[in-house]
């Protein structure tokens, strides 16, 4: 079952009864089975919630994220017991050696630019210094190819739509769009690593004091382009412009769906939400011995009319 994603931006309060999200606002009352929810996204400074709904959403591994007054993620509730097998894996996930968690980021990196190239060529780009770039990334990434893809990716796609664009976090828009979309894979992320049993603050090549989430920020990266392509398709089409380009409801929502993608392995594909849970396990798998590579999803290549 696809787990929903739900996204609160007018003022409304939140509870539960018999399983259910019972959601009222001042004009209607509605329910939602918690069991079908993925994550909530809390963006309205009026937004009531109890302590029984935080309890059953995050005991149902339901990632939780507030947003600021820029309406960008800020912070994120998740269940701190997410499987039964979870004091093993914090021990296997902590006692994982240096070159095995070298060659993970080796896999990341090649993942990220591979799904960075096949967005470039779905709008006709030349992808072969990308593809290069790809083949040649060692152990860790101490060559730096993750740092020579992004500065080649950046500068060409969105040059058809936006001049002189530059990727920076305070950067002109479309940087708020993309900002929003991974602050929610980002938590997508973070949850499909908790469900697991895995603790997404020790990352296997992000390390800082201050950081609680720097495995979410590594295992993520091969899934950031699933949002570049969603920002660049609205920017082909003439969706992304002028004043649309500041978030709105209907910017959101559309980012939003990314959660709900299709993202293709080799044989299958998963809604982007459990293809995470499928990362999340192949990791585990590493980290035990039993596997060797960790398992990303290919961005599906098909050059655009």
């Amino acid at each position: 079952m696809i787990k929903q994603t739900l996204s609160f931006s007018n003022p409304a309060y939140l509870s539960t009864s018999n399983a259910q999200l019972v959601i009222k606002t001042p004009e209607t009352t509605t329910t939602r089975p918690i069991e079908d929810i993925g994550v909530i996204i809390l963006d309205n400074s009026q937004i009531t919630i109890t302590q029984n709904a935080m309890m059953f959403l995050l005991e149902n591994n339901i990632a939780l994220i507030t947003c600021n007054a820029k309406h960008i993620p800020v912070g994120m509730f998740l269940n701190l017991d997410g499987n039964t097998l979870q004091s093993n894996r914090f021990q296997t996930q902590i006692e994982a050696s240096e070159p095995l968690k070298k060659s993970l980021w080796q896999q990341t990196v090649q993942a990220k630019i591979l799904n960075q190239a096949a967005v470039l060529k779905q709008f006709g780009k030349d992808v072969k210094r990308m593809e290069y770039l790809a083949r040649t990334v060692n152990s860790g990434d101490t060559n730096n190819c993750e740092a020579q893809a992004a500065n080649y990716y950046w500068k060409i796609i969105f040059e058809d739509y936006i001049k002189d664009f530059i990727r920076s976090r305070e950067g002109e828009p479309p940087n708020n769009l993309l900002n929003y979309g991974y602050a929610v894979v980002r938590a997508a992320t973070a949850r499909a690593l908790v469900g697991s049993g895995l603790l997404p603050t020790f990352g296997i090549f992000h390390k800082n004091q201050y950081n609680a989430y720097c495995l979410a920020d590594d295992i993520m990266e091969p899934y950031r382009p699933y949002i570049d392509l969603a920002v660049a398709e609205k920017l082909a089409d003439g969706l992304f412009v002028g004043e649309n380009l500041e978030l709105n409801s209907n910017i959101k929502k559309c980012l939003l769906t990314v959660l709900e993608c299709d993202c293709h392995f080799e044989r299958e594909k998963s809604p982007m939400l459990v293809a995470l849970t499928r990362t999340a396990a192949s990791l585990i798998a590493c980290f035990e011995g039993k596997k060797k590579k960790i398992l990303y999803p290919k961005i599906y290549e098909s050059k655009r009319p």
